[in-house]
């Protein structure tokens, strides 16, 4: 799970290059949903699908139609590395937003630190990676992170008894079409071997297959456990942007990285047990 969620920061920094963001939200898309329509036909979650569509449509605007459209536009002006590190703030902005539901977790000493500590590190990060004009592509960013912490809330509350293949199909599907008029004037000339390569990987593998196994992954480790992959393919990122894209490693980076995944850690920990948590909240988004 940490290689299908650390990579696409990379991916998406190279496809920009040729490709507008809006168009390359559609091709990640369209074939995800492709490749899963015969999963969602062999399951005869078509039903599920039809009945809960009103509820798949919010959740695919702000988890996927507009945070992946805002993230492409903002790595054509901020680094894959800085992007990768505003997304490990996601579990904080969680943490927020189930205050607003009534099935929220009261915060504690130990969740409120972690709350503290993570912001701090979410300051550091930006504040010393801050350069003239990346203010509006931080802060694109940051209305991401607040896209995937509502994205849960609704798996949870509204979509819980849906197949996560059907969920995905639905959603992937109805972006895929939302974007094809804007597509159409912002089609591109020219894309090179190098883009496809990259964009088949983040919508075969890092979208439709990273949802598949995550789903797995939950039944075995329970939710609470696997969200801590965040961390993981966040570190990922990192590494893949320095290495593969020649990326600073900037001091902004190694002070707020260990606060930003230290704040997180306590802010989403709770008290209950793995058995009591395993199968719950089976439809925990992707945070990439």
């Amino acid at each position: 799970m940490a290689l299908l969620w650390g990579i696409p920061y990379l991916l998406i920094r190279v496809a920009v290059r040729e490709l507008d963001p809006g168009v390359l939200v559609l091709f990640r898309t369209a074939p995800a949903a492709l490749l899963l329509t015969p999963i969602v036909t062999h399951q005869r979650a078509w039903s599920a699908l039809r009945k809960n569509l009103k509820w798949i449509v919010v959740f695919a605007v702000v988890e996927f139609g507009i945070p992946w459209y805002f993230m492409s536009t903002s790595e054509r002006h901020i680094n894959s590395s800085l992007t990768s590190l505003i997304i490990c703030a996601v579990p904080l902005f969680s943490v927020v937003a189930s205050r607003f539901t009534r099935s929220h977790e009261p915060i504690g000493a130990r969740r409120l630190g972690g709350l503290v500590a993570g912001a701090v590190g979410v300051a550091l990060l930006v504040g010393l990676d801050l350069k003239g004009g990346s203010i509006t592509w931080i802060g694109l960013m940051l209305l991401v992170c607040v896209g995937y912490a509502i994205g849960p809330i609704i798996l949870a509350t509204k979509l819980q008894s849906v197949p996560g293949p059907a969920i995905v199909c639905g959603a992937t599907g109805v972006v895929a079409l939302g974007w094809i008029p804007y597509d159409v004037f912002h089609w591109p000339t020219r894309v090179s071997a190098e883009t496809w390569l990259s964009v088949g990987v983040l919508s075969v593998f890092c979208t439709a297959g990273a949802f598949l196994v995550f789903f797995e992954l939950i039944k075995e480790a329970g939710s609470s456990r696997s969200v801590v992959v965040v961390y993981s393919n966040t570190a990922l990122a990192v590494l893949l942007g320095v290495v593969g894209l020649h990326e600073p490693f900037t001091i902004g980076i190694a002070l707020g990285f260990p606060l930003i995944v230290l704040g997180s850690y306590l802010a989403t920990s709770v008290a209950r047990s793995v058995d009591d948590d395993a199968g719950r909240d089976a439809n925990l988004p992707i945070y990439e």
